[in-house]
């Protein structure tokens, strides 16, 4: 079983089932039934929402066990959920298919990190939207959950470098107060950006 799996293992939501609050602050800005993927799901609370407010949703995940519970947030809450278990050191997204991509504290070596990013940007359709949000440096002097290790935390020259042809909308650093479910709670230093690919 891998750590994730153990971490999801729970009949708890770790992470909480309301949406990310950045995500719901920029949700209204997407096209009304949008082709969205959300990368990194995990037990689905962001795309069972994004399902809620009628969007078109495929969660991808490494988690078997998260998936499994996302889709059993979707049935509770009454909407379709497509889920993808894959690993995304392989997982290749369709090039020019999604109308949104949602990476919510994905947080990933470099190396995978940069091609993850570059399969995300690639497949946003000409004036697709991203989303992203995630937890920078300066978190590792704050206790509110994520990575221990620097190279796994973002900032905004990070996300820049990684997405070479978005024009962001939003992109800015700052620090919250974080509410999302046991694993992710109180002040938190994080990078969060809205943007869409070029024509």
């Amino acid at each position: 079983m891998s750590m994730w799996d153990e971490r999801f293992a729970g009949e708890r939501y770790v992470y909480g089932t309301r949406p990310n609050a950045w995500l719901a602050s920029v949700a209204g800005r997407l096209r009304a039934g949008s082709r969205i993927l959300s990368l990194g799901e995990g037990e689905g609370r962001n795309a069972v929402w994004l399902a809620q407010q009628g969007h078109r949703v495929e969660a991808v995940d490494g988690s078997a066990v998260g998936l499994a519970k996302a889709q059993r947030l979707a049935a509770e809450r009454g909407v379709a959920l497509a889920t993808t278990v894959a690993d995304l050191a392989a997982y290749r997204p369709e090039p020019k298919s999604w109308d949104a991509v949602i990476l919510i504290f994905l947080h990933l070596p470099p190396p995978l990190r940069a091609a993850v990013h570059a399969g995300a940007e690639a497949a946003l359709v000409p004036g697709g939207r991203l989303v992203v949000e995630a937890f920078t440096p300066r978190q590792l002097a704050l206790s509110s959950g994520g990575p221990r290790q620097a190279e796994l935390l973002y900032e905004v020259a990070t996300l820049r470098a990684d997405f070479p042809v978005i024009t962001w909308e939003e992109l800015r650093e700052e620090e919250i107060e974080l509410d999302e479910g046991p694993l992710h709670r109180g002040r938190a230093a994080v990078v969060r950006g809205l943007g869409h690919r070029e024509p």
